[in-house]
């Protein structure tokens, strides 16, 4: 399990879709936080006239939502495409294994796309006025977020790849899903057809949870719900695998 993380996590930082996908986050973040007008996007650190960090934990969700599809396209289609699936799956690696591995990773990338965005911390912090006026718990909360979301969309995005040796599908399939678990319910609740039911409905997706933890108040229910769904694909994932033998 071990080898087939490092292999991963090299194959990651030494390919053009990885350190594309880290580049775009970064430069992106950088121009709606310090260079785009608020006018027209609200993010503007500058303009906003407060130290602090809200746009970056607003945009960076949106950000995931197409970058870790791509970075997680290839992780069991390429294995189909090149007929190494089989080979990997041999003891003593299990699929389980397998899978997490991948997730890991993955992880590791979306944690290696985060640490320089600190520096952003570091310059609202001596923005402050006072110096070093932050909310830091919910600072703290939103970066706990990020990071539970990052990993369920990477769960969704390596359960996408189990179903075409095509990487483009496996992306495609993964954005539709990641879609709709962290804006979907949320639409189907502001509709109003379900009636009482909407509020319920609401707190299936992921928006409700991690705006929760934003707050920097970590409620265990946040946390169960981001490690049940990651869970939940990464199980469903390593049983299409055992499938495919």
């Amino acid at each position: 399990m071990l080898a087939v993380y490092r292999k991963e996590l090299s194959l990651f930082l030494s390919s053009l879709t990885g350190l594309l996908a880290i580049f775009i986050f970064l430069i992106l973040l950088g121009l709606f936080l310090w260079v785009l007008p608020s006018e027209s996007t609200g993010t503007n650190v500058l303009d906003n006239g407060f130290a602090q960090l809200d746009g970056l934990f607003s945009l960076a969700p949106w950000l995931y939502l197409f970058l870790i599809p791509a970075i997680c396209m290839r992780s069991i289609s390429e294995e189909l495409k090149s007929g190494t699936l089989e080979f990997l799956l041999t003891k003593p690696l299990s699929a389980r294994g397998l899978v997490l591995a991948k997730f890991m990773a993955g992880f590791t990338l979306v944690v290696i796309s985060l640490l320089p965005t600190l520096f952003y911390v570091y310059v609202v912090y001596q923005l402050g006025n006072p110096k070093g006026n932050l909310d830091w718990g919910g600072l703290g909360g939103s970066y706990l977020g990020l990071l539970l979301l990052a990993s369920v969309f990477l769960a969704c995005g390596i359960f996408s790849s189990t179903f075409s040796e095509q990487q483009i599908t496996s992306f495609l399939l993964a954005l539709l899903i990641c879609f709709f678990l962290y804006n979907g319910f949320d639409i189907i609740a502001q509709s109003g057809f379900f009636g009482a039911a909407d509020s319920v409905i609401k707190k299936m997706g992921i928006s409700e949870h991690y705006e929760s933890i934003s707050r920097g108040v970590v409620d265990f229910r946040d946390l169960i719900y981001f490690f049940s769904v990651s869970a939940l694909f990464l199980i469903l994932t390593a049983q299409r695998l055992r499938l495919k033998r």
